[in-house]
This record gives C-alpha cells, structure tokens and sequence, in this order.
C-alpha cells in the first residue's frame, strides 16, 4: 500500500485510479459521520477532566507519538498530572511513551470515554489523547492535528487510493495545526504552510523540527553523538511509518546507512535479529528508532553489535509559543474543574 500511495510510477498511478470506487464509498461513509457530528445529530461525551488531541489525517508518519509524548510532559512541568490515552496499535507505541515519561499513566483501550474515566480514578487531572482527531465520541478541550512536510503531496487520496483518513477540509475543526518535518528542508514547511493557509486560513498553524538528537546505547550506558559515525558504512533498522525520513536523517550526518526496513509496528521475533545481525557482520552497531528499540532489545544478544536508538528533539520553528498558548487553554480548565469540584468555604 505505501508504494501504492506515495509511487510516482505507472503502476502506482494506475492502482489509484483502480481503488477510486472504494475511495469515493469510503468518502461517502466518512462525510457521513462527520456531518452527523457536526449539525449535532450525533453528540460526544463531556469528560470529567480537560482533554488534548493529538492526531493527524493520515495513516502514521507525522510524529504523533513525540509530540504527545513532549506535550504530557510540558503538561506535567507545569503542575498537571497528565495521562496518554491511546488505542494502541501493537506494543511498541505504549511502550515507547512508557519510556519518554516515565512517570505519566498510560492506559490503553479503544473506547476513549472508558480510557479517560480509568485515568480520572487514578488522579489523573489532564487526558492527552494520541490519534485522537477521528474519535469524536469523547469532546476535547483542545484539538491539535499534524502533518509531516516530509511525505506532504499536493495529490490528495482518502484511504484505500491514498493515506488520508480525512480530507484536508477537516482541519477547519481543529484548534491548532502542527506541520512537523524530519528530514525536508526547512523551506519545504513553507509549501505545506501556504496550502494550509487557503483550506483552513482561521486555524492557527506552528512548524516542529523532529531532529535526530543523540545516539542511545539500548543496553544502557553513554550516548554518543551522530556526528561521530561520519564516514561509517551502518544498518540500520526499522519498522515505522515513515522509514525514508529516519534514513534520511541519519544520512545528512556523512553516514552510508544499509537499510533493512519492516513493517510499521513489526514484531521483532528471533529470526528479524539473527537477519539484522548477519547483515550488520562486523560492525560495531546496529542504528534503529526509539519505537524498534523497544521490542528489538527483548532478543539483541549480548555478545553481538551494539544496538542503539536515536533520540528525537522537538524544535519550535514557527508559531513560537502559540503551542505554550493552547496548552495554557487545559490548565485552565483543569483549574476550573478542580474548583467546581472542590468549591472553598462559603
């Protein structure tokens, strides 16, 4: 399906053109529902405690998990106790906001509503939702939509021609839209930006550099810097949304990177690690994602190459504080809600 949305070649477009019955049935039903939503005809749940969405309207790769991930713990910075909320598709993505905020709930359950009451019982006082756009069953307090620059094309297809869940239109309901990038030049935002600016010109937008941070040895221990492996001939593994952004990444630093590329959400098992290993032969390590880390580490062997994960930094490069803003939106209703539930001496 990847090279069938995103292939340029013949073949790619003919695909498209022959899943255009199922895109329009598919456009058909979800226009449906979100006009049964917007005229009120279909009404969500208010939750006892502020909510943030953070989704996207495409199927993975727009870096829904740092930026949630990074914003429960401004939330968390900031005098909240916040919880991920998430459906969980596989093991990897829980465990990876496990990882980045250990200290933060994280509770899975595709029923949203059941999710965040679980949390309330905790002492949880914010719910951050991750994928949350399309599941409109729970009301939010804030709704923040991404979209990557780095797989952006001006030829839209809603699923099973292209990766879109929702045409662009949608975002005329968000409070706020994220164009986030990883690999792309800055000035490819820009493009994203004025597109934006003619579909939804009253939601504001902000750009977040993902950028490939540190090198994190799996096994614990010193991290080391990217630019140490200039020169250096790496595999690297993966099984992630948006794979050719993370090579990418890793190539911009002088690296001659020898892809092996999964599945989104593979499971790593034995026989993955013995390939990877074979493949690597003698070099000193193996290069994955935060996400692979996690499930590969359950089957790296002790005597074989090192196994190492690049950290992500989420840099603000436009709209400074306008995220900082919105977030202030759920601290006040938190605020407010812990008053209405707690009312002072009369």
């Amino acid at each position: 399906m990847e090279r069938v949305w995103y292939g340029t070649d013949g073949p790619a477009r003919a695909a498209r053109v022959a899943l255009a019955p199922a895109e329009r049935l598919f456009a058909g039903v979800s226009g449906l529902r979100t006009l049964f939503y917007d005229a009120g005809w279909v009404k969500g749940a208010t939750a006892p405690i502020p909510v943030v969405s953070v989704g996207n309207l495409t199927v993975g790769g727009t870096g829904k998990t740092p930026v949630a991930a990074w914003i429960a713990r401004w939330l968390g910075d900031h005098g909240a106790r916040p919880a991920i909320i998430m459906r969980g598709y596989g093991d990897d993505e829980p465990a990876v906001h496990r990882e980045l905020n250990p200290g933060v709930d994280v509770i899975v359950d595709a029923d949203r509503r059941r999710a965040v009451a679980a949390a309330v019982r905790r002492g949880v006082d914010v719910a951050v939702l991750d994928d949350g756009f399309q599941h409109r069953q729970l009301k939010r307090t804030v709704d923040i939509v991404l979209i990557s620059a780095d797989r952006w094309s001006n030829e839209i297809h809603l699923l099973p021609a292209g990766p879109w869940r929702e045409p662009l239109a949608a975002l005329r309901r968000a409070d706020l839209v994220i164009v986030t990038r990883k690999a792309v030049p800055a000035q490819a935002i820009e493009e994203v930006h004025k597109t934006l600016s003619t579909i939804a010109p009253r939601v504001p937008r902000v750009s977040l550099y993902l950028s490939a941070d540190a090198l994190v040895p799996v096994a614990g221990g010193d991290h080391d810097t990217l630019e140490n492996l200039r020169g250096e001939r790496i595999t690297v593994v993966t099984a992630i949304a948006d794979p050719a952004a993370f090579v990418r990444q890793i190539e911009a630093f002088g690296v001659r990177v020898d892809p092996m590329i999964y599945r989104d959400h593979h499971d790593f098992d034995a026989a993955d690690v013995g390939r990877i290993l074979a493949s690597a032969g003698d070099s000193a390590r193996v290069i994955c994602t935060l996400k692979d880390a996690v499930k590969l580490r359950n089957h790296w062997p002790r005597a074989s190459p090192g196994l190492w994960y690049v950290s992500q930094r989420v840099i603000v490069e436009r709209g400074v504080g306008g995220i900082e803003q919105l977030l202030d939106v759920a601290l006040r209703a938190r605020r407010l809600q812990d008053s209405l539930a707690h009312p002072g001496p009369v």
